[in-house]
């Protein structure tokens, strides 16, 4: 499937399209994660994060066997949203100068990249089992499991932990 040239004219079209991202969007964050796993000064954080890296891998694989049955021979090396949101993250991680606030920003830019992705897996998994597509609609919706496991994680932490410390920054108490 070319991505330009391709046309959407069905359901499962439009499936097909939106799946032929994922490992591109899965891709970019892998490459960027690694970075922010060593950026990240919270112990917490950076295995939350570790966790979140293993996920990504297996997402990748897991793709790997739905574009061979749906013989998607061209996915999509650039995934503008997902590069977006990093492009967003790195930007805004860098201009912070003190640790705890820098864990903070890094969480909550991670947690938005989350919430597009359950977003995503989850919308292809009510595709695939509507296309009755059921073994794909499976490893859509375990994605999309997650995800939001992640997620409840990075909630966790920030409430307990992550938010509290930026509330009051070294910078501001030294």
């Amino acid at each position: 499937m070319e991505r330009n040239n391709q046309v959407i004219n069905s359901l499962h079209d439009l499936l097909d399209y939106d799946a032929s991202n994922f490992i591109a969007a899965e891709a970019h964050l892998e490459q960027n994660m690694r970075g922010w796993i060593e950026k990240a000064t919270s112990v917490q954080l950076k295995t939350v994060l570790h966790k979140y890296q293993e996920f990504i891998k297996q997402h990748e694989q897991k793709m790997n066997a739905f574009y061979e049955d749906e013989k998607i021979y061209s996915v999509s090396v650039d995934n503008q949203v997902m590069k977006a949101f990093i492009s967003e993250t790195n930007t805004k991680i860098s201009n912070c100068q003190d640790p705890e606030i820098l864990d903070a920003c890094l969480l909550a830019c991670v947690q938005s990249i989350n919430h597009y992705k359950i977003s995503a897996y989850g919308t292809a998994a009510a595709f695939a089992f509507l296309l009755e597509m059921d073994s794909h609609g499976k490893i859509f919706r375990q994605a999309e499991i997650e995800e939001k496991q992640i997620d409840d994680r990075l909630s966790q932490l920030a409430e307990h932990e992550i938010n509290a410390k930026a509330k009051r920054p070294t910078i501001l108490n030294g």
